[in-house]
Parts: structure tokens; sequence; C-alpha cells
């Protein structure tokens, strides 16, 4: 008994004190003033970059002052509504894309397959970074010439090149992203049971879709220039031509104005994929998912 009481008289007393009010101990979280809620927006420093361009390029051609070498947004701005008033430049809009989706499908499709053969197997892979170490370096618009020669004039030739252009950038970040699947994650689909197709689209492709999604970035920027550029260096096809071909027949014509207005529908384009498409892409699967910041 005397062990017990010497147990309890050493018991902690307890102590209960009041919650105090946390107006007490002053401002925890400083209030964003309306400038920085304004700043912290990503589309309005977005515009407000955009606005400072646009007004650095009239502000020097204003200085400059000719209409041959550089014109002004107004009149560049004034030529692209012509254009699209008369129709003539998004018809050469609409051929251009129809076009690179049509290469880029190919050449998603041929990359998904040499992907595929490669995680398979080691000789496929061996296959695809034998391949993509001799063709990725090689500049689309290159083999232009060839195209020419095998396809003729027409859409296949730039088809042709539009594949090469999307094919190696896909299915080289493509298959990096696979490799740099964690084993844990290998582990769990492998103790379920999958392999093969299911094995590939339920573990592989969801822990991969970071760098799958950059190649597919890649792939269409590669694309969309060497369509460009193909274009520029024939670009005519049935009597009817592209963007490129848009761009060269008013630099023949002196129309110089024109020539910043297919350059500028260019980079509209490219912008406007870029932030609806996979923008919206990344904010609904790599973001969603913790995947990146």
């Amino acid at each position: 008994m005397s062990e017990q009481s010497a147990d309890l008289s050493l018991t902690r007393p307890e102590f209960i004190r009041e919650t105090g009010i946390s107006k007490s101990y002053g401002v925890v979280e400083k209030p964003l003033s309306l400038i920085e809620r304004i700043y912290d927006l990503n589309w309005v420093r977005k515009c407000f970059i955009l606005l400072a361009l646009a007004a650095a390029w009239q502000i020097y051609a204003m200085h400059l002052n000719n209409v041959l070498l550089f014109p002004t947004l107004t009149q560049t701005f004034s030529a692209l509504v012509e254009g699209i008033q008369s129709g003539g430049l998004l018809k050469r809009a609409w051929f251009s894309l129809s076009l690179l989706l049509q290469g880029y499908a190919i050449g998603l499709l041929l990359a998904a397959i040499l992907t595929g053969i490669a995680i398979g197997t080691q000789v496929g892979q061996d296959f695809l970074e034998t391949l993509t170490s001799m063709f990725n370096p090689l500049p689309s618009i290159a083999l232009l010439p060839l195209s020419l020669l095998w396809f003729g004039l027409g859409n296949a030739s730039l088809i042709f090149v539009l594949i090469h252009a999307v094919l190696w950038a896909v299915a080289l970040n493509t298959h990096s992203g696979f490799k740099s699947v964690s084993t844990t994650m290998r582990m769990v689909g492998r103790n379920y049971g999958l392999s093969g197709i299911s094995y590939i689209t339920k573990i592989l492709i969801p822990a991969a879709f970071p760098s799958i999604l950059t190649g597919l970035k890649i792939g269409w920027a590669f694309a969309w220039r060497t369509l460009i550029a193909a274009e520029l260096v024939f670009g005519v096809s049935s009597g009817s031509g592209g963007l490129g071909w848009y761009i060269y027949e008013n630099k023949n014509q002196l129309e110089i104005p024109g020539v910043f207005a297919g350059l500028l529908s260019v980079i509209l384009i490219g912008f406007l994929v870029e932030n609806l498409i996979f923008r919206v892409i990344e904010a609904r699967t790599v973001k969603k998912w913790g995947m990146q910041n």
C-alpha cells in the first residue's frame, strides 16, 4: 500500500487553461491588396506581356516608318482582318491544319506501336533507341527533296515529312517516361495480375503521362513549324496551299503586311493550341493528380 500511495503522490496535477481569443494575438495572415490579387492571376500576367510586346512592335514600326521592312501592328491587323473577311486566310489555315492533323495522328500511332514493342522486348528497346538516335537529330525539312521524289508534288509528301517530325519526339519522351516509372508502381501492376496492354494503359501511361504530354507538345511544335517551312518551299498542291504558301505569295507581291498577317496567324494558332488544348489536358491530368506544381 505504501508504494501505491507513493506513486499517487507523484502524479502530475492537471492544468486547465481557457482558450484565448485569436484577435488578441494580432493579424495572423495579411490580406492581399487588389493589385496583388490581380497580379496573382496567370492570364492577367500573360495579357500584360502580350500588350507590352504589341506596344513595342507598334512603337518600333512607327519609328522605322517603312512598310516594306516592318509594318506597324495596326497595318498587320488590317491585313489580317482583310484576309479573314475575304476567306482566303481561313481557307489557307484550314488547309494547313488538316494536313497537320493527318500527319500528327499517323505519327502518334507509329510512336505508340514502336514504344509498345520497346517496352515488351529488349530487342524492341534497342531498335527504338537506335532509330531515335539516328533520325531524331535529322531535320524533317531535310527529307523534303526525297519526299518529293518518292510521293510527288502533293499532300502525301507533306504528310511524310510531318510524320518524321512527330514520330521520334513522341516516341523518345514516351519511352523515357515509361523507363522512369518506379519499381513500386510496376510491382503493384504485377500483383494485380496486369500484363500486356492492360499493364501499359493502367500502370505505365498514367505514371509516365507528364513525359508523354511533353512529347505531344514537342511533336506538335515540330510538326507545325515543319509544315510551314515545307509550304514555303513548294507549298502548293492542286491549285491550293496553306499558310506557308500564303506568306510566300504575299512576299512575291510585296504585300508585307500580308506576310506579317500570315506569320501572326501561325503564332496565334500555336498559342491557342498550347493554351486551350495542352494547358487544359495538363490541368485535368498531371496537376490534378499532384504530379506537377
